[in-house]
């Protein structure tokens, strides 16, 4: 197995990238399989990903986690498991809605305490593990205290069934407030050359210790610079920065920045993962592939040193650019 170098997230120590698995999910980048999932995962161990990424929501009746159960079968202790939960609805819980700025329009989301402990326990199961080493809340739930939510949460670290705890879509204020219920060590954010982080969350989790992941580091895979299309069964069909005009313009309006990464002898995406590392310490980018050559080519990103000369010319090139038609799920 390759070693990546590591990161630390509060006091958890992970791969300096991780390996989000949502893109294993049927619908997710069109249609998938078990077979390809697996080797998919046991590529990113392969490679040097130790952090797993997973949600209970990705894919029918807990899809994801099982799959990611059966393929580190007796690999368990390689992985840093992280998982998700909120999204999933109990039957009979009610759905409280959480608006979004995907086509979609709205999330179902329950954080109610009482629930937590189910969420927990089906996700175990589904993992076949004995504990989840990062879980998160995904998103707030608007009706529920997030201090309630993240109590229930600490329960769960006291009974020895979650190492650390995270939260997942959330603004600087939510994140003191559940900070000062019990200690988070992460948060799960969008963030990428093309979706920054906001300048707040960012503040605070570095007075707090919070480390940070970032999702959709790839721009949900715009960044890579190979996406000209997208099929019908995407998820990015929900995405208006990929709708057939935008893309187009997006391509070229990005152009400098792929421009740089031919310059170094770097893909584009192993330039927006690298960048992303330079920007803290603290920072672990998750990208998705299914693809084994893919997963090691954005694994090996976590070697790339820019130059401060380089980093300024990204800071150039990204000045005033943003994405036509917007990429950003919330805010």
């Amino acid at each position: 197995m390759t070693k990546l170098p590591s990161r630390t997230l509060g006091s958890l120590t992970t791969s300096a990238i991780g390996y989000g698995a949502m893109v294993l999910s049927p619908g997710v980048y069109g249609e998938t399989d078990d077979a390809r999932g697996t080797r998919a995962l046991r590529a990113a161990l392969d490679e040097g990903a130790t952090m797993i990424d997973s949600s209970d929501a990705y894919g029918p009746d807990g899809q994801n986690e099982r799959l990611i159960g059966e393929a580190l079968r007796g690999r368990r202790d390689e992985a840093v498991l992280a998982t998700k939960f909120g999204l999933a609805i109990p039957e009979g819980a009610e759905s409280h809605r959480y608006p979004v700025n995907y086509a979609f329009g709205e999330l179902a989301v329950n954080g109610d305490p009482k629930y937590v402990p189910g969420y927990a326990e089906s996700s175990l199961r589904n993992l076949q593990t004995d504990r989840i080493d990062l879980y998160y809340a995904h998103f707030p739930d608007p009706q529920i205290p997030l201090e309630d939510t993240v109590g229930a949460m600490a329960d769960l670290v006291r009974q020895g069934k979650v190492r650390h705890l995270g939260l997942s879509n959330i603004t600087a204020d939510q994140l003191r407030r559940a900070h000062a219920v019990h200690p988070i060590t992460a948060v799960q954010t969008q963030w990428s050359m093309w979706t920054p982080i906001a300048a707040d969350l960012h503040a605070a989790a570095s007075e707090l210790g919070v480390g940070l992941v970032a999702w959709g580091p790839l721009g949900t895979g715009f960044l890579t610079g190979s996406v000209t299309d997208v099929a019908e069964g995407d998820f990015r069909r929900n995405i208006a920065a990929f709708d057939d005009a935008n893309l187009k313009k997006n391509h070229d309006r990005f152009a400098p920045l792929r421009a740089i990464a031919t310059d170094l002898a770097i893909t584009p995406g192993q330039l927006a993962l690298a960048w992303l590392l330079h920007q803290d310490a603290h920072v672990v980018p998750i990208p998705g592939s299914r693809t084994p050559s893919h997963i090691a080519e954005n694994l090996a990103a976590a070697r790339v040193d820019l130059h401060a000369d380089t980093l300024t010319r990204i800071t150039e090139a990204l000045k005033g650019l943003a994405p036509e038609g917007g990429a950003r799920l919330l805010g």
